[in-house]
């Protein structure tokens, strides 16, 4: 499996994990000029902003360690935009990681909420 698909496939199983807590899925791979967003959600009236990070192993660290300071800010801008485009920039927002681990056939979901902060 290539590491393309291993992350499509964990984004999936990300996107499941929100939906069976309570979250509605509001976009998929956001994008624009500054940057990407893996999954954006409401989670009970706060708009929640999802780095994934799915890995084999820890052998090179954690999914969540591999999140360094330019990739959050990144993240934290590519929000502002999606906040802007959208005259949301006044909602409630939280920045989450969720650690996806593809072992054999079983996939875990470790969610980190308030992982950063802008």
């Amino acid at each position: 499996m290539s590491s393309k698909t291993l992350g499509d496939q964990g984004e999936s199983c990300a996107a499941e994990y929100l939906r069976r807590q309570g979250c509605r899925i509001l976009t998929r791979n956001y994008r624009c000029k500054i940057g990407e967003i893996d999954i954006i959600a409401d989670d009970h009236g706060t708009l929640v902003f999802v780095e994934v990070k799915t890995r084999r192993s820890i052998r090179c660290g954690t999914p969540a360690e591999s999140v360094h300071y330019r990739k959050r800010q990144k993240i934290v801008q590519t929000a502002y935009w999606y906040l802007r485009e959208h005259h949301m920039e006044n909602a409630h927002c939280r920045f989450d990681v969720l650690e996806v681990y593809a072992v054999g056939d079983t996939w875990t979901v470790h969610a980190i909420k308030n992982a950063f902060e802008v």
